[in-house]
């Protein structure tokens, strides 16, 4: 089997060029180290070495969280060990995993321990990662009832045409810029909080796609195609990244410049499935134009093609922000086996910033979240967990 690395060179001018319809796919080649030549087992084994380093000495196997970072990143842990098991072929983090998932449900209703929406569909998303690698069927069920408990603070036609909801105390705006509502989901289950934002929207579409995916149900599918279409009039800018938040009660935004990589990243990620599901060609072709723009998006990198988001040293939630953008990428990657130019392009871009990972920003199995380095002084989480998701989307994109 030839690896992307090999048909990388094989194909560069072809990467090169790109396409030429309304987005470039190109590779940039001002990027730093675009491939690599380790072997999958090699891959496989670095990958798992960190995991191995963040779980168990920093798990509370009571909560079912990790110590030195938040909950909805404990979440994205369990996310990162179920992918990592799906693409090579193993099943070493089930236990692990799958308990896990299963006590936080417990202690949890529907995921949900502080009352933000987003909070719980991280999790229920990791449990259907976890579901698909393992075939637990009970976390498929989990996250069914956390779909279910979010639904009723999503944005509805009718609800969009009168005003109001019964979820909210303030009238609702209808629409926005000439836009309906419907299909936005509210950041927060509790009645006064006015924000909808891009990535609870976008979790939910993402796990609305997932689940028609999985189950058949058009319940699911016209949820996702209806967030799908609240965030492609609402919530990208000109340049197809996506924005934070719109509040739902006056239509008022966030700043311009908050632009963050999540927000892109899960919206690929549910844009990759939901054109699976619905053969509908307008989802992968918005797919596409957010992939070439995020991905040499000045924002959060610099011209070596390195994310420079989230480098911090101590935790802070934009730490995780850049392993879900990768994670999305890597979903796109995996579905889109028909454009050869989309998985040159992303293969590139993984590589780049695994390599500044391994060469700039490691002390052994230890990772800094800042991946233009140096090397982390001694063990930190954040840092961990911000490189789990390169290190497992490296083992399937070369």
């Amino acid at each position: 089997m030839v690896s992307y690395s090999h048909f990388l060179k094989l194909t560069g001018v072809l990467a090169l060029i790109g396409v030429a319809a309304a987005q470039d796919l190109s590779v940039d080649i001002n990027w730093r180290k675009f491939n690599n030549t380790r072997p999958l087992s090699q891959r496989i084994s670095i990958a798992q070495a960190a995991i191995n380093t963040l779980v168990p000495s920093q798990l509370n196997s009571a909560t079912g969280e990790f110590n030195g970072i938040g909950y909805w990143q404990s979440g994205n842990v369990y996310s990162a060990m179920a992918l990592q098991d799906q693409v090579a072929g193993t099943s070493v983090n089930k236990g692990v995993v799958v308990g896990n998932l299963k006590t936080v449900f417990g202690l949890w209703k529907n995921y949900d321990q502080f009352g933000f929406n987003d909070d719980a569909l991280w999790w229920a998303t990791s449990a259907y990662y976890a579901y698909k690698a393992y075939g637990d069927t009970t976390l498929l069920a989990n996250a069914v009832a956390t779909w279910n408990a979010v639904t009723p603070y999503v944005v509805t036609a009718s609800q969009a045409q009168s005003g109001k909801t019964p979820v909210k105390s303030f009238a609702i705006a209808g629409s926005c810029d000439g836009f309906t509502m419907a299909g936005g989901v509210f950041w927060r289950p509790t009645t006064d909080d006015t924000s909808i934002n891009s990535i609870t929207t976008t979790l939910y579409m993402t796990l609305s796609a997932y689940l028609a995916e999985a189950t058949g149900d058009s319940k699911y599918t016209n949820a996702a195609i209806l967030s799908a279409t609240w965030m492609k009039n609402h919530n990208l800018n000109s340049n197809f990244i996506a924005l934070d938040t719109e509040s739902g009660a006056d239509c008022s935004r966030s700043p311009a410049s908050w632009i963050f990589t999540y927000n892109s990243g899960k919206f690929i990620e549910g844009l990759s499935v939901l054109f699976d599901v619905t053969k509908d060609a307008q989802w992968n072709q918005l797919m596409l134009n957010v992939i070439a723009s995020a991905v040499k998006n000045t924002a959060w990198q610099g011209a070596n093609g390195i994310i420079t988001e989230g480098a911090t040293t101590t935790n802070n939630d934009s730490a995780g922000f850049k392993a879900v953008f990768i994670r999305g990428l890597l979903q796109a990657f995996r579905r889109r086996a028909d454009n050869t130019p989309l998985r040159i392009l992303i293969h590139s871009y993984v590589d780049v910033q695994y390599n500044a990972l391994l060469d700039l920003a490691s002390s052994g199995n230890n990772y800094n979240s800042n991946w233009l380095g140096p090397a982390p002084p001694s063990f930190n989480s954040w840092g961990e967990l911000a490189a789990l998701d390169v290190l497992v989307a490296a083992v399937a994109a070369n």
